[in-house]
């Protein structure tokens, strides 16, 4: 699908009518302090919280002034957790409008590692909708600009670098999800100067293991781990069961945080982007960063267990 015409401005305009529905006072995010534990991008040094936000599905509501002030809710609860990461794309619908929602109203947080995505096969339109996503968005600057699924990317990677090289952005990255087009992928690795990459990898679809995670950690790439739940299908799988009873060796106190521990302790890992409507969830996916994490051989314990299942 296309990108929507839908824009920051018309959202605040359709909402403003139904400001009552809204009870949050805004988050006074310049001075908080709370930060979660930080990993290094390898690339240029910079160091991000390990847990992230991602916006696929979940912050794509349109104009609903409740979906809208409970997507901000889960950005609140992601920032006083110490989350700083979010990703989004052009391809989301209306998730960058939710973006520049809840930065309207809450403010942008110390630190905010801002993420987003090239997506289309225009080399000409490319620049534009970066700045047409900066501006929804409603930040000054994206930290990382990547290309959304390898599209056109040929056209989309020599522009990134070159913005990059002008300051225009932090970082530049390249991603696929769904375990598509991982030669290309390699390919691209071994040949172009990126700082991240994006894959989906999570406890069952460990394919990124044979090759990308350990060429990523040779090439100095930083790791964005996209669908650790498999969109939720997961979570929904495990819920009602109980957790095995040596995931309380690693500090876990839910299957989300098991999953999540999984992904995090691979040593090529940088950082993982659970998408979430609930601002609790948001809240419980950052802590997973901290504590004991698992070693290979409690790694290899916890996939089997969940393929037992």
């Amino acid at each position: 699908m296309e990108r929507s015409s839908l824009t920051r401005r018309a959202i605040l305009a359709g909402v403003a009518a139904s400001t009552a529905l809204s009870q949050s006072v805004p988050v006074p995010v310049e001075a908080q302090e709370n930060v979660g534990p930080m990993r290094r991008v390898a690339s240029t040094g910079k160091m991000i919280p390990a847990v992230g936000l991602g916006t696929w599905i979940t912050f794509n509501v349109g104009r609903d002034p409740k979906l809208l002030d409970r997507s901000a809710d889960v950005m609140r609860a992601f920032f006083d957790a110490g989350g700083r990461v979010i990703d989004s794309s052009p391809m989301y619908g209306s998730s960058q409008d939710t973006l520049g929602y809840g930065f309207e109203k809450l403010g942008r947080p110390e630190g905010l590692f801002a993420a987003d995505k090239v997506w289309t096969s225009s080399s000409e339109e490319g620049p534009r909708q970066i700045e047409q996503s900066r501006t929804e968005w409603n930040v000054p600057r994206f930290s990382l600009v990547q290309v959304h699924n390898l599209r056109a990317w040929q056209a989309h990677l020599p522009m990134l670098l070159n913005k990059k090289a002008n300051g225009e952005i932090d970082h530049v990255g390249i991603t696929t999800s769904h375990g598509r087009r991982h030669q290309e992928l390699l390919q691209i690795m071994r040949e172009q100067p990126l700082d991240f990459v994006q894959i989906t990898y999570n406890v069952l679809d460990r394919e990124v293991e044979d090759e990308i995670l350990p060429l990523a950690q040779e090439r100095g790439i930083a790791v964005m781990v996209n669908r650790p739940f498999r969109r939720g299908a997961l979570t929904r799988w495990l819920e009602g069961r109980p957790l095995p009873s040596f995931a309380a060796e690693i500090g876990t106190a839910t299957w989300a945080q098991f999953l999540l521990k999984f992904i995090l302790s691979h040593p090529a890992v940088t950082v993982a982007i659970p998408a979430t409507t609930r601002p609790d969830h948001a809240q419980e996916n950052v802590a997973a960063a901290s504590g004991a994490m698992p070693g290979p051989d409690m790694r290899e314990r916890m996939a089997k267990h969940v393929r037992s299942l």
